[in-house]
């Protein structure tokens, strides 16, 4: 028989679906002592919002200006998801700055440049990524940061208390750590070939397109998200060196508490 994919679909794809969500969900639940649920909900909405997206792309497929409207709901998404992974009951809506800091820029660049066609299905799929991209890194990165700013208080305050204003001081404590969210990015691109075969250029090899055409492509979409990732990266720094994300009642956003006369 012709295969045609990389993997088989019919009946045992869904039973292996359902297979590895409950083994994922019982590590989960048993071996990292989380909610059990977390991990179901979270393969029954990704199984909802992938068919939904399939039936919204393909009505989308020959207008890029309602593509770009599905774009700016993907971003929204995004900015919620990471906001309230950073400060559930703070200013997580922040989260729209590193993002947007990060995808705004880089795909403008890849569209006036004439690499980006003015596509619907391309949009969606390169500012797709980078959305993803973007969001996975503000929220590793707002978390890590957050964490390390309140495990280190005693010294920020200590600092701020040698003539540090506030941003500064955490600055010092946050910026030796807010790389580490562009990590994962960085090792996917060194070892894009070596290690793994993205699926960008794993389908475009299917699709019958030319190896080093595919190569290419792949390329831009490894560099772009590095653009992006280390763009939101620095972007969330900087919200959280400023207090962005929970002010305090008696230090406003910014502020340069503690700093020398």
């Amino acid at each position: 028989m012709e295969q045609t994919t990389l993997l088989n679909l019919g009946p045992v794809s869904w039973i292996l679906l359902a297979v590895l969500l409950v083994c994922a969900a019982a590590i989960w639940r048993f071996a990292l002592h989380r909610q059990f649920h977390d991990v179901l909900l979270a393969g029954l909405r990704a199984l909802l919002q992938l068919a939904v997206v399939a039936l919204l792309i393909s009505q989308l497929s020959r207008q890029p200006a309602l593509a770009l409207l599905f774009v700016a709901l993907m971003f929204l998404v995004a900015a919620w998801t990471s906001g309230h992974r950073i400060a559930p009951a703070g200013r997580w809506w922040l989260a729209c700055i590193p993002i947007a800091a990060g995808v705004l820029p880089t795909g403008a660049l890849m569209v006036l440049s004439g690499v980006l066609p003015w596509n619907a299905l391309a949009l969606i799929a390169v500012f797709g990524q980078q959305i993803g991209g973007a969001m996975s890194t503000t929220t590793l990165a707002g978390r890590r940061i957050e964490a390390e700013l309140t495990g280190r208080r005693g010294e920020v305050e200590a600092a701020v208390a040698l003539g540090f204003t506030w941003p500064a001081a955490r600055l010092l404590m946050a910026q030796p750590i807010a790389g580490e969210a562009v990590v994962p990015s960085l090792d996917q691109t060194r070892t894009a070939g070596a290690v793994t075969l993205p699926g960008a250029f794993v389908g475009l090899i299917l699709g019958g397109a030319n190896p080093l055409d595919a190569g290419l492509i792949q390329l831009l979409v490894l560099i772009s998200l590095l653009a992006v990732n280390t763009s939101a990266a620095w972007l969330t720094l900087a919200l959280s060196s400023r207090g962005a994300w929970h002010p305090e009642p008696s230090e406003p956003l910014g502020a340069g508490v503690g700093a020398e006369s």
